[in-house]
């Protein structure tokens, strides 16, 4: 049974969802994709949250100048103390390589900080474009969001993985929404029928031997 972790807003639907909601924004539109996680960023900016953002191009300069675009007040306090920005590679590979275990020890010390420092909770969203850049252990990807899963049972982040449908092979497409326990359709949040639980996700995933993606 999954303890229980209190409802918050997640800025861009009136739904609210538990802390540590596990959740993957896949878009076509750049326009809608700035959208829907201005509203998350901003939401969590305004309750006192710790708000991380992963960019793969953007500077934190150019990201607060984004949501100020969206007519959002990021006062100079929220961006110095609330929000920190990293570009993709140094987030998830600050060695040059993807290891999934230090990665989600880096969200387990995220939390743990959210906590010791009097956060209310601790948001996240990342790009996820950089592991189509050949990084290696760029391909157990999949297999860290799954245990991503687990890790927010007990550090209940709540977070947006974003994949842009128009660069993402539609098979890796696939196991991203079998990874993740909710989607985010037409800037709704809805249960993702696709799922698949850490055990079964884990056996297909190692069954399919080397070659993963085309």
């Amino acid at each position: 049974m999954c303890p229980f972790h209190a409802e918050i807003d997640l800025g861009f639907t009136n739904r609210k969802q538990p802390a540590g909601t596990h959740m993957c924004l896949i878009f076509q539109e750049e326009k809608e994709r700035r959208k829907i996680i201005a509203k998350f960023l901003e939401k969590g900016l305004l309750e006192h949250e710790k708000v991380s953002y992963f960019a793969d191009v953007m500077t934190k300069d150019e990201v607060v100048d984004w949501l100020r675009g969206f007519d959002i007040n990021i006062t100079e306090e929220m961006a110095a103390n609330n929000l920190v920005v990293q570009d993709s590679l140094s987030a998830y590979c600050p060695g040059g390589k993807f290891v999934p275990e230090e990665m989600l020890d880096r969200l387990k010390a995220f939390y743990n900080e959210c906590v010791t420092k009097g956060y209310n909770q601790g948001r996240v969203s990342g790009e996820m474009s950089w592991a189509l850049k050949g990084i290696p252990g760029s391909d157990r990807l999949m297999e860290y969001e799954a245990w991503v899963n687990e890790v927010f049972k007990t550090h209940p982040i709540t977070a947006i993985c974003q994949y842009d449908a128009n660069k993402f092979s539609g098979t890796m497409i696939m196991d991203v929404l079998k990874v993740h326990p909710m989607m985010i359709v037409k800037g709704q949040i809805v249960y993702n029928p696709y799922y698949m639980t850490l055990e079964l996700f884990l056996k297909e995933f190692s069954g399919r031997g080397k070659k993963k993606y085309s």
